[in-house]
């Protein structure tokens, strides 16, 4: 059996689950999400906790176990606590500011880009240090939304300026060499 798939889901105080058939529906304090999964898993609520199981050993529910208890935990954090992904901008001149509620990206193009936050998306932005914070209650889309910003200007080997996730290790290439001594 899954390892992750037979874990239970724990449910935190302030989150709400709904479960009808293969449909799962849950509110918390952060928003809520609604998932239609496949009929071939069973998910049920006990005793405050989801339970994930699978009717057979067929490979393709198999697949489906672990994955789903994953997005399902993945929901519940979620609306409970939300998800936040991290962004540096480098370079000499990038920045990043906010203007509203869109985020505006200084990062060497002749205009600022401007992103303007999908539903249930929020950005902060910390002048000091760089920092672009994409915030929000789905896991993907708030990961969605970053590898977004982060494709406005890819990290560069040579330089190592554009815009790159927090720890994110850019492998560096050297420069041409200089003219030989003939």
């Amino acid at each position: 059996m899954s390892r992750i798939g037979r874990l239970p889901v724990a449910v935190p105080n302030g989150v709400q689950i709904n479960v009808q058939g293969s449909d799962v529906h849950v509110k918390g304090p952060k928003g809520e999400m609604k998932r239609t999964f496949s009929p071939q898993i069973g998910i049920a609520l006990e005793n405050g906790e989801l339970v994930v199981t699978r009717k057979s050993d067929d490979p393709k529910e198999r697949a489906l176990h672990g994955t789903t208890r994953a997005v399902i935990a993945n929901m519940v954090h979620g609306v409970s606590s939300g998800f936040e992904t991290v962004l540096e901008v480098q370079g000499v001149g990038y920045r990043a500011e906010m203007q509203g509620k869109d985020l505006a990206l200084f990062v060497g193009y002749s205009h600022p880009v401007k992103v303007p936050p999908p539903d249930g998306i929020s950005f902060e932005v910390d002048q000091k240090t760089r920092q672009v914070k994409v915030l929000g209650y789905d896991r993907e889309v708030v990961g969605q939304t970053a590898a977004e910003i982060r494709r406005i200007r890819p990290p560069e080997p040579y330089h190592g300026k554009g815009i790159r996730y927090l720890g994110e290790k850019i492998r560096r290439k050297a420069g041409k060499a200089g003219k030989g001594a003939k």
